[in-house]
């Protein structure tokens, strides 16, 4: 039975020190531009691509994996024991399902990791072994913005993509949380019973700025990766339509030349023949 049927009064009035409402407010315009980058911009019109959501998926694996793997190493930590949920929230199996179904079983060797992840990644390693509490602002940035619209988008990525039966979308599905609404409330009221001093409390609410902008620089690097990828297709085709218009040219000129040389040779052959008959 998940946990959020233990608590159905989890739920409690904000307050302005709450350390959920902080988060919220501190990054208020980061989830604005995250929301208007242009693969976000995608999904809300329902126009995202499979090269679209493929590299997405593939950013994804490496941040989940670097944060399922810090939390799970700081499972017993103070900061983390709260909010820690795996049977629910965990996505890093999921994603490898979707991963394995757009890529085939070889899907490791397949993938490409953008600079910007892996920085994201590098980031996730390095506060799990130096500053855990500032876990809380990532997971509670990611796991929450997932499972607030992971359905929604879910729904979009089908439609725009076509696909059959789920297949590829495990990201988006959440079958440990039966009620999203209710576990956010207690996730948030898990969170906010975290005790940090001052100074920690700042850290994690910094922590959550960079948490959006590291998401960001994803987005726009998984665009660029697009549009170069774009382009370069562009450019083969332009190079293979010159190198047919090439080949057509030549073949003509070949044609052409090979016509010359018959009728020449024609021409030969007949002067040959007349000055024979007139010789005779």
């Amino acid at each position: 039975m998940e946990t959020e049927k233990k608590t159905h009064t989890a739920a409690e009035q904000m307050t302005d020190r709450d350390l959920s409402e902080q988060i919220k407010k501190v990054t208020k315009e980061s989830h604005v531009r995250a929301e208007n980058t242009e693969l976000m911009l995608s999904f809300q019109r329902g126009k995202v691509t499979l090269p679209q959501y493929k590299f997405l998926l593939c950013s994804l694996y490496e941040i989940y994996q670097a944060l399922e793997e810090e939390m799970d190493r700081n499972s017993d930590h103070p900061s983390v024991a709260p909010i820690y949920f795996p049977a629910e929230l965990a996505r890093l199996k999921s994603i490898e399902k979707d991963l394995e179904y757009f890529y085939g079983q070889d899907w490791r060797k397949k993938i490409v990791i953008p600079a910007a992840t892996k920085r994201y990644s590098h980031r996730l390693r390095q506060i799990g072994k130096e500053n855990p509490e500032f876990l809380l602002a990532h997971a509670y940035t990611r796991y929450l913005g997932d499972l607030s619209g992971g359905q929604v988008l879910g729904r979009i990525a089908q439609k725009s993509m076509d696909l059959k039966n789920g297949d590829g979308l495990s990201f988006f599905a959440f079958p440990g949380v039966s009620s999203p609404n209710l576990f956010k409330q207690l996730y948030r009221s898990r969170m906010n019973s975290v005790e940090l001093t001052e100074e920690e409390r700042n850290g994690v609410l910094e922590e959550a700025v960079r948490a959006f902008e590291f998401n960001i620089q994803v987005f726009e690097d998984l665009q660029k990766m697009l549009t170069v990828s774009d382009n370069n297709l562009q450019s083969s085709m332009t190079q293979s339509k010159t190198v047919k218009a090439s080949t057509l040219h030549t073949s003509e000129n070949i044609y052409t030349s090979s016509l010359l040389r018959m009728v020449l040779g024609l021409f030969v052959a007949l002067a040959t023949v007349s000055v024979g008959m007139y010789a005779l």
